[in-house]
């Protein structure tokens, strides 16, 4: 089976990783896929340019096995819809078990997502959940497809829901860019090589510290 995390990781820190991690190895999955969106259909642009954010996905995933970062949002004209991701993934892996992950704030908000009925028609949807939290009434369309294990999810290839519960590291990618801003250090919420990365270029700085950092190197 082949997992797929999208997200705009901007920038991607340990909560991410950790969660792809445990997710990889609870579902024994062959390969999972991390895509960083370029034009977010559901939020603000980043302010961060989508190739920055993809260098620092890849140094973040360079020695985890089985981790592969996909680029192919951002070769993509248009909003970054999931559902036109899942179907080229689709057409790649016409026989493979997909799996798509989901936090439980973008599950929350899952009937504003382009055609999102049709994200059952190409993969399985997981949402990642924090222990012990209530699970709220769902849509008929989602009740008949939650599975209760799972092993139910290798028996098609898609068109499932399940629920699984992950280790909730109360990191955001806010909290990081505004500790950034304020001149502060991200080290431990993010890995040491997306830290040296954000430096060397100089990212998420205040108006303040950038019109100095431009001074500087004048």
């Amino acid at each position: 089976m082949i997992g797929i995390y999208g997200g705009t990781f901007n920038p991607v820190h340990f909560g991410h990783l950790r969660t792809a991690l445990e997710v990889k190895e609870l579902f024994d999955l062959q390969l999972l896929s991390l895509i960083p969106c370029r034009l977010p259909a559901h939020r603000q642009q980043p302010d961060v340019d989508a190739e920055m954010r993809l260098a620092m996905l890849k140094l973040a995933s360079a020695d985890m096995s089985g981790f592969y970062v996909d680029r192919r949002e951002l070769d993509r004209e248009g909003p970054s819809y999931m559902v036109d991701t899942l179907a080229t993934l689709r057409e790649e892996y016409p026989q493979t078990g997909l799996i798509l992950f989901i936090g439980l704030d973008a599950f929350a908000g899952l009937s504003t997502w382009h055609q999102w009925q049709r994200l059952f028609d190409y993969a399985h949807l997981v949402v990642m959940t924090r222990p012990q939290c209530a699970r709220s009434d769902l849509p008929v369309f989602l009740q008949q497809r939650v599975c209760a294990n799972r092993d139910s999810l290798r028996q098609q290839r898609a068109g499932l829901l399940f629920f699984q519960t992950v280790t909730a590291l109360d990191i955001s990618a806010t909290t990081i860019r505004t500790l950034i801003a304020a001149g502060r250090n991200p080290k431990f919420l993010l890995p040491d090589a997306v830290i040296s990365y954000i430096r060397r270029h100089q990212l998420y700085l205040s108006s303040e510290q950038d019109s100095e950092c431009k001074q500087n190197n004048s």
